[in-house]
């Protein structure tokens, strides 16, 4: 209890201090070995990625100020949850709760692609003209909201401690920086590394504009659910060089490269012909890509 009290009372500078500290880090690793070449300016891609990131995180504070480890100490003195009624090993405890939550994320991501009204909002995220660590944080902060309520369902279920929650906070925000960079690895370190956790390579392959590849690799953290429901991709069709990053009919830097375009775009255009089952890639496809 002692733990988890000081655990919380340090919460934010904890994740502030991962947060900078992997983006530095992850920034530093792609200037110095890139994936990719970037099509858009990365200063324009930075500034407004991480406008949306301070944004959310203002939105954040003032609707939820003591957040999802917030709630964990709340179950935690009201004994709500199935590990506050439970007496288990801490370890097990803290090891069931960081793969639970884990999967929620997983369910999460994988609804914000199969409802229409979802991917308005999640789409936000997907219509980044490149790939690189700032797109892991790029989501539209009525997105963040909606995730926050279910991080809190998931807590109130679980009644997970609080320093599990604050692990898991901390994970998830330096894997999706992670996993979300344009720094190049080994391809047999690549292979390996994606068995344990979800790699660039891995997770760029949802980032493609072809319907059936974005629809894969849903996992942000642990790869295992993807091969676990069939949601796995191993490599896109064109190859990490030659594969298209963004939404098809969505190329202009001015409405997704820029703050004002990107809480806006919800709210554009009608979405139509995407639903997640469709998996498919056809021969006429296909030939369509060849000819270009």
């Amino acid at each position: 209890m002692i733990l988890s009290e000081a655990i919380l009372k340090y919460e934010m500078p904890i994740r502030l201090g991962f947060f900078f500290g992997v983006l530095a880090l992850m920034g530093i690793w792609e200037m110095a070995a890139p994936r990719r070449e970037l099509t858009v300016s990365k200063g324009l891609r930075w500034f407004n990625n991480l406008g949306i990131v301070f944004l959310n995180s203002i939105v954040v504070r003032i609707l939820f100020p003591a957040a999802a480890a917030g709630m964990a100490a709340f179950t935690g003195e009201n004994q709500w949850g199935v590990f506050n009624t439970l007496s288990l090993p801490a370890g097990i405890e803290f090891l069931g709760a960081i793969l639970f939550l884990d999967f929620i994320i997983y369910l999460q991501h994988v609804l914000m692609h199969a409802v229409p009204a979802l991917w308005r909002l999640h789409r936000v995220h997907h219509a980044d003209l490149d790939f690189d660590v700032t797109t892991g944080a790029r989501f539209h902060p009525i997105e963040i909201v909606l995730s926050m309520l279910i991080k809190f369902s998931a807590i109130m279920v679980l009644g997970p401690s609080v320093t599990a929650v604050i692990v898991f906070e901390v994970l998830l925000n330096a894997t999706a920086m992670f996993n979300h960079s344009n720094a190049f690895l080994p391809l047999a370190v690549d292979r390996l590394l994606r068995w344990f956790i979800v790699t660039p390579d891995m997770h760029r392959v949802h980032h493609s504009e072809e319907d059936d590849e974005c629809n894969s690799n849903f996992g942000f953290n642990l790869p295992w659910w993807d091969r676990l429901f069939g949601t796995y991709a191993a490599q896109p069709r064109a190859g990490h060089e030659g594969m298209t990053i963004g939404i098809h009919q969505y190329r202009d830097p001015k409405q997704v490269a820029r703050l004002p375009g990107m809480l806006a775009f919800p709210f554009v255009g009608n979405i139509t012909g995407y639903a997640i089952n469709r998996r498919v890639w056809t021969s006429e496809e296909s030939s369509k890509k060849d000819v270009k």
